[in-house]
């Protein structure tokens, strides 16, 4: 599928849902559950970036998210909790690589819903928008190879292990080994 393809179904999807959370577009209004979970060190600990310092920050990155929604260059959701209508994290795709068809997942959690199936929930519906709607060959996830909790969670979404790369990525001053886990339309 071409790029202008992806970008207006990305662009016109207003919402996905799954048993327990809806997923929808990021907006400046999620500033204060964000800011919740991306000032936590445990949050960020194997991401890429680093805590949140102020809520201040939160909010200009969400301006900065909205902006790239409409020039069709994000393709990240915010992971909303049915019961709480609370915004508890986000899950999407850090990168889509339109020449071969394929994107990376990617995802992050408050920590009050670690341990309860709900990233291996928002990941597996991230999956299935991506093949059935988006009509994706090929998505990956990697993960810091200490992180064994996102390893199960991409093992439980029936992601297939492809291995260990190691000092692949300079992050926050180290160079970590990273592993890689792949799904296909085949799949």
């Amino acid at each position: 599928m071409r790029k202008n393809e992806i970008t207006h179904l990305f662009a016109k999807t207003e919402q996905l849902a799954s048993e327990r959370l809806l997923f929808r577009k990021m907006q400046k209004k999620d500033a204060s559950d964000m800011f919740d979970y991306a000032k936590r060190p445990e949050v960020t600990r194997y991401l890429l970036w680093h805590e949140h310092p102020d809520l201040t920050y939160t909010k200009r990155y969400l301006a900065f998210v909205e902006a790239c929604y409409r020039t069709g260059k994000f393709f990240d959701l915010a992971v909303i909790h049915r019961e709480s209508n609370r915004m508890i994290g986000t899950c999407g795709f850090a990168h889509i690589d339109f020449s071969n068809n394929a994107a990376e997942l990617g995802y992050v959690l408050h920590p009050d819903f670690w341990n309860c199936g709900i990233a291996t929930e928002a990941a597996s519906r991230i999956l299935q928008y991506g093949f059935e709607v988006l009509g994706l060959h090929r998505i990956e996830a990697r993960y810091m190879k200490d992180n064994l909790a996102s390893r199960r969670v991409m093992e439980k979404c029936g992601m297939r292990f492809e291995g260990i790369q190691r000092g692949l990525m300079q992050i926050k001053g180290r160079y970590e080994d990273i592993g890689v886990f792949a799904k296909t339309e085949e799949d």
